[in-house]
């Protein structure tokens, strides 16, 4: 299985970088089997069924992305150096590991001032990630992050703007509880509270997982083998209640549809013993042509780059040329991609 087996010509003007206003009017690509149907998120009630459960990860995305100075006294008197900081996750020891730009502009022990009375000092570099030790914790970290941090947003977006104060609700999903992602789950973008309402008045329900994205995410795959792909790690749990609730509508005959591929990977890592049980902890889970689903009988999720291991997460579900029938037709058919873009519902 080659790399060279998930590539698609994507046009540059199909990379969407704002969102459908509202939410649920982005488009919906519906592929069954034998059929494709264009239709939008808002339509969504008419291809699910009372019993069906959709899965969404509930994780908050943080204002990650954060500009600060660093002051320096040398031989030439006072310096000071422009610090552009991604925060990656929080470490065992209280730090955060964190991508630092220029990172040879900042040594250990140094100091980082940021807005709104945050600073970081740089405790050492491993891996070319700097683990930063910051002056706030709990709730007065997360306030001054707040108003000091830009989303961050993804690469693809940021190299065609700026994040905005719009980002800060754009890429966030109105179900947004658990704090700690550094990218959003995408698919979970098109609910607004009108959807989620009808759907639950149709008998559809819900079950809340987290999985706090990382930026590991928008890595790309560097191996032409597929298989020997390594995956990042990712921090997720699933509830005993979730576990409870999941397995129940599968004893009823009823749909599991995890809405993205971060409840996907979350709910298959939970059920890797062929039933689903509570898990926390990290998951490298890859998904690729060949892997047996245990929970999944369909999948809401957005369009995903080419050669990305989304893309051959996709194709294990659907079949690798039905995916590619799938995503021509999304090209063909002005499909918004991406982060911000359009979604697709796979009913395998």
């Amino acid at each position: 299985m080659k790399l060279s087996d998930f590539d698609f010509h994507l046009p540059e003007d199909r990379i969407a970088t704002r969102p459908a206003v509202p939410r649920s009017a982005a488009r919906l690509l519906v592929a069954q089997r034998d059929r494709l149907t264009d239709a939008h998120v808002f339509d969504l009630p008419d291809w699910l069924r009372p019993g069906d459960r959709l899965v969404l990860n509930d994780t908050r995305v943080i204002p990650a992305r954060l500009s600060g100075q660093r002051h320096r006294v040398s031989a030439q008197g006072q310096t000071s150096a422009r610090i552009e900081v991604t925060l990656l996750e929080p470490r065992a020891d209280g730090t955060w590991a964190a991508l630092i730009k220029p990172l040879k502009k900042l040594k250990p022990g140094e100091t980082v001032e940021f807005p709104a009375g945050l600073s970081a000092e740089l405790q050492d570099v491993a891996d070319g990630q700097g683990h930063l030790r910051f002056n706030l914790t709990g709730d007065d970290f997360d306030a001054a992050l707040a108003q000091a941090g830009a989303m961050p947003l993804p690469p693809y977006i940021a190299a065609k703007r700026p994040a905005d104060a719009q980002d800060k609700t754009d890429y966030q999903t109105v179900f947004a509880r658990a704090p700690g992602a550094v990218a959003a789950p995408t698919a979970s973008l098109h609910f607004d509270d009108d959807l989620l309402a009808r759907l639950r008045e149709q008998g559809v329900t819900f079950t809340y997982v987290t999985l706090h994205v990382g930026a590991g995410t928008f890595l790309p795959v560097k191996v032409d083998d597929v298989t020997t792909h390594k995956m990042h790690a990712e921090w997720g749990q699933v509830s005993a209640d979730a576990a409870s609730e999941i397995a129940a509508t599968k004893a009823a005959g009823g749909r599991v549809i995890p809405v993205g591929t971060t409840a996907l990977r979350l709910i298959e890592t939970a059920a890797r013993g062929g039933e689903i049980a509570a898990w926390e902890g990290d998951t490298d889970i890859f998904i690729y042509p060949g892997f047996q689903f245990q929970v999944t009988d369909a999948l809401m999720t957005n369009f995903h780059l080419p050669k990305s291991t989304l893309l051959m997460l996709v194709s294990a579900l659907m079949g690798q040329d039905r995916i590619a029938e799938i995503y021509d037709h999304a090209v063909r058919n002005g499909y918004r991609f991406f982060s911000y873009g359009d979604a697709s519902l796979l009913l395998p």
